[in-house]
């Protein structure tokens, strides 16, 4: 086999897996922008015959969709901020500053990574009911911030910094306060652009903890509000469907947004110099 014939039969595998994968996704719009009923025929109809708003303004006027999409935006926004700030924080000091126990520390750390988060939630949920923090926002922006995965994926990459950058910079009269945000921050951007993707994704899809910590329902994120709306409109396909296009964009445009970030991100630790 020739290198071009190569080429093009890897292309086309490519292609068709990627037309596999969208075309979920690009069947759910086309469903959305279809008329009340339509996606029920036999056979379904893969474009709309009549393409219209009305699902859309359904969900968000009549279903009261705006409000769940804003607490989500809301807390997925603050999770995410507050878990750069800390994860920044403790992956520095694992990887630069050196104390007693640091290094048993962090092998704990990394040992707690194999019990499942749903063993954690009754004690969880007890100590922020002690906390008075149930049915608040703070009973979810508390818990994520900071992660294990968010301290070790930072603490890996800064290991790469080199010691005699922040060395000089001590030299120079430069605290570690000011060492940390003028040197070792901008450094930690690719990564800190794949943590923030990771932990907007997390909180923004996260439908457990939400559901157990909020009971009011003026509180509950696009995910719960989603799965109650579905038990009463089980049969109106084409209102889900606006819906879960509703939940999707956010994210998707974040990704689009920082998708060269991410990608320097996973790449940086890979080449050794």
């Amino acid at each position: 086999m020739g290198p071009r014939l190569a080429s093009a039969v890897v292309n086309g595998l490519l292609i068709g897996l990627t037309i596999v994968t969208l075309f979920p996704l690009l069947w759910m719009l086309l469903v959305s922008l279809m008329q009340p009923g339509a996606a029920s025929a036999l056979p379904p109809p893969l474009f709309p015959r009549h393409p219209t708003l009305t699902n859309y303004r359904e969900i968000l006027l009549r279903a009261g969709m705006v409000r769940f999409l804003l607490n989500s935006l809301l807390l997925a926004v603050a999770v995410t901020l507050s878990s750069l700030v800390f994860n920044t924080m403790a992956g520095y000091a694992f990887a630069k500053l050196k104390f007693a126990g640091r290094e048993r520390l962090f092998r704990s750390l990394i040992g707690a990574l194999v019990v499942p988060g749903q063993v954690a939630m009754m004690p969880l949920f007890l100590l922020l009911k002690h906390m008075g923090l149930v049915n608040t926002y703070g009973g979810v922006i508390v818990p994520g911030l900071a992660g294990i995965f968010g301290i070790y994926l930072v603490r890996q990459y800064a290991t790469t910094i080199p010691d005699e950058l922040l060395e000089a910079a001590r030299v120079d009269g430069a605290g570690e306060l000011r060492t940390f945000a003028t040197i070792v921050v901008p450094l930690l951007g690719p990564v800190l652009a794949s943590l923030a993707i990771f932990t907007f994704l997390g909180c923004w899809n996260d439908f457990m903890w939400p559901l157990i910590v909020l009971t009011d329902e003026r509180l509950q994120t696009l995910p719960v509000a989603l799965a109650s709306l579905s038990r009463e409109h089980v049969q109106d396909n084409e209102m889900m469907m606006a819906a879960s296009v509703v939940t999707i964009l956010p994210v998707l445009l974040l990704f689009l947004a920082l998708q060269k970030y991410y990608i320097q991100g996973l790449l940086l630790g890979s080449v050794k110099e």
